[in-house]
């Protein structure tokens, strides 16, 4: 596998690990003012939401910060 693509992919599923880390903490969390996903299936979209986001962050995020060195 080419460098840039093993980059790529090991930043994207390390943000989108993060950000589903982050979206679980949220749903079994005690906030009371976040609306909660009331089935399975918005669970999962709240989750793949708020995880992919997180990916592609972490992606720019390591891109931006790589380049300085």
């Amino acid at each position: 596998m080419p460098p840039l693509i093993r980059y790529i992919i090991l930043r994207l599923a390390t943000g989108f690990a993060i950000g589903c880390a982050c979206a679980l903490a949220l749903i079994v969390g005690p906030l009371k003012d976040y609306p909660m996903p009331a089935g399975g299936l918005a669970a999962w979209l709240m989750i793949y939401g708020i995880a992919s986001t997180f990916a592609l962050g972490f992606l720019a995020t390591a891109l931006a910060m790589d380049g300085e060195d």
